[in-house]
């Protein structure tokens, strides 16, 4: 079974995913840009969870922590910024930078 969480100290964060049994961790990075806006900096999945769906996991998680906590996301990984050029639908919860919309 996956679990995520969320780490934040106010400036810089993550959500986290583990697998039970494996001794690993998957991440995505964010930072504080403002009031309301985060930047998703970093998505990292090592081999050892590779393949078990995590880095869909925690974009999922992400994407649902913006729309109940109303922030939106600069994309800055790559790996998120990939994800959101597929999916026009998520305009919402995505800006280029702080106070401006995409």
């Amino acid at each position: 079974m996956t679990t995520i969480t969320k780490e934040d100290d106010g400036r810089h964060g993550r959500y986290v995913a583990r697998i039970d049994g494996i001794d690993a961790e998957g991440e995505i990075t964010f930072t504080h840009r403002g009031p309301g806006i985060i930047s998703a900096d970093h998505t990292g999945v090592p081999e050892a969870i590779t393949g078990k769906g995590v880095a869909k996991g925690l974009m999922d998680y992400l994407l649902e922590d913006a729309r109940n906590s109303g922030f939106r996301i600069i994309p800055i990984c790559p790996y998120v910024r990939a994800q959101y050029a597929r999916h026009p639908d998520w305009a919402d919860l995505f800006t280029t930078k702080p106070g401006e919309d995409p």
